[in-house]
């Protein structure tokens, strides 16, 4: 799988407003399937596991069994390459352009 392929997946599952919901109950501690259908009630147990499906295709659920227990562990390394590879690099240029305009602007003012 090549890199943009995968970092599409990541965007396609961080795209969606109820994973990243799902992302954010996982981000102090790992839960248990059972655990999010109960913190997302509008949502049956089907729905919620498709949602868990496309996170841990994305590689930002990691899933452990304990017994009959099935936990789902945020994996933020995903996240934080796509800060590094996208948003940093983007970030990094939109300040200097910020900088820029101001300057031109603070000596338009003078």
């Amino acid at each position: 799988m090549s890199i943009d392929s995968k970092d599409d997946e990541i965007f396609k599952a961080l795209a969606n407003g109820t994973r990243r919901r799902m992302l954010d109950a996982m981000r102090d501690a790992p839960q248990t399937t059972g655990a999010l259908c109960v913190a997302f009630p509008d949502m049956d147990r089907c729905t919620v596991m498709l949602h868990l499906k496309v996170l841990e295709g994305a590689g930002l659920v990691l899933v452990t069994r304990e017994g009959r227990e099935r936990w789902n562990h945020l994996n933020a390394m995903p996240i934080q390459e796509i800060h590094d590879r996208w948003i940093s690099q983007y970030a990094g240029h939109a300040m200097s352009v910020l900088t820029a305009m101001q300057a031109g602007m603070e000596g338009q003012a003078v």
